[in-house]
């Protein structure tokens, strides 16, 4: 029996002087309407101050300051979403590269036909000296049991030759697979991948979406290899 391994490693400011404060309501206001409300108070309080103590250079200054911070914060949150945009067209574009192509996926299936078999793989966050494969039939009963021996951290990709623990040819069929990894006795994490083909891209609320026909859809993070 052989198995093919293929391995790859809003907020209110208030500003005060010695005779009168004013405030900026910035509640669900544009920043052109702050700004307008804001002069519209500032200037009031320029006409209606003591002649005796008037407002300093400095004050005004701070009052104006205080007007570009929440003008400044605007302009932020929508350079902001314009980057958040960018990336996700540039994500999109990328994901567009990947049609077509094999990639290994979270997963735990397996399908057989024609005596051929979809790949499997496994991704260790830790090196591990003991992995075993075991591979159930749609019943859940176990039909063959592949030791690979210690792996490297990473993702690791095989092949199973579609034979059972007898020898004979696996019908055709969907499998699953379970993976244990261990290093002197003790567990290691260990996340089973399989396998899948991208067919298209889709546009979701977070971002560009692999379709990947029954395997349903996934993320381009989910990919963790490309064959």
């Amino acid at each position: 029996m052989s198995v093919t391994i293929n391995d790859t490693s809003s907020a209110t400011r208030t500003q005060s002087t010695s005779n009168t404060s004013i405030s900026a309501p910035v509640e669900q206001n544009s920043s052109a309407d702050l700004q307008n409300q804001f002069l519209t108070l500032l200037v009031a309080q320029l006409k209606n101050q003591d002649p005796t103590n008037p407002m300093s250079n400095d004050q005004l200054v701070s009052q104006l300051a205080q007007l570009n911070t929440v003008s400044g914060i605007e302009k932020l949150n929508t350079t902001l979403g314009s980057i958040s945009g960018q990336i996700n067209n540039n994500q999109s574009m990328q994901a567009t590269t990947l049609i077509g192509h094999s990639v290994m996926i979270p997963g735990k299936d397996i399908l057989v036909g024609k005596e051929t078999s979809t790949p499997f793989g496994v991704e260790l966050e830790q090196a591990a000296e003991v992995v075993t494969v075991t591979i159930n039939d749609e019943t859940g009963k176990a039909v063959r049991t592949i030791e690979l021996g210690t792996l490297s951290a990473g993702v690791h990709s095989f092949n199973w030759d579609s034979k059972l623990s007898d020898g004979t040819v696996a019908p055709d069929g969907a499998y699953t697979f379970t993976v244990a990894a261990s290093t002197s006795g003790a567990q290691q994490v260990v996340q089973p991948l399989s396998y899948a083909v991208v067919n298209s891209v889709v546009r979701g609320e977070s971002g560009a979406l692999l379709d990947l026909g029954l395997r349903g859809r996934a993320t381009m993070d989910d990919v963790r290899q490309i064959l």
